[in-house]
Formats: C-alpha cells, structure tokens, sequence
C-alpha cells in the first residue's frame, strides 16, 4: 500500500469522525497524520518495518498500531466499522 493510499484512508476516518462529531482533537490527530504521510520521503512499510511510526508528525500510540495494522493486513478493521456507519456515504477515490 503506497502513502497516498494511506493518506487517504487516514484523510477519510477524519472525514466520518466529523460526521460523527467525534472529539475534535482525535479528528485533528487524524488530518495531520494524513498530511504528514503524504509528504514523507520514505513508505510507512518501512517505517512500519523499521520501527520508526513515531518520527511520523501526528502518530502516537494509538495510530501507530493503526498504521501497523494497514501496512501488514491492507486492511484496518477501525475503518472498516467507521464505513459500515455510513452506507450512504460516497467512498474516497482509493476505496
């Protein structure tokens, strides 16, 4: 999975966490790690790989493991719940 890819899953989850009207600092945490992602250098793989998540602006524990689990399964199960809330809710372009 490539950071764009990545970025744009995480850009998402902020997305449907304001729908929400989630905690407006975990929606932030979320926006910066998806822009962070977007500009690194380097792919999250081997980030992931290298355990190094935390050099990532924005990716405390809580993401970190979220990115760890995307990176290793393609999958991220908080996601996949986020979308099961919002069924009429168009997809982005990576979905």
């Amino acid at each position: 999975m490539t950071n764009v890819e990545i970025s744009l899953i995480f850009t998402d989850i902020a997305a449907m966490l304001k729908l929400k009207k989630d905690n407006i600092f975990k929606i932030r945490a979320y926006e910066k790690v998806a822009c962070s992602i977007a500009e690194l250098k380097e792919p999250v793989a081997k980030l992931v790989a290298e355990d190094r998540l935390k050099e990532i602006p924005g990716a405390g524990e809580a993401i970190a493991k979220k990115l760890t689990e995307l990176v290793n399964t393609g999958r991220l199960a908080f996601y996949e719940k986020l979308k099961a809330e919002f069924p009429q809710r168009q997809p982005s372009a990576h979905a």
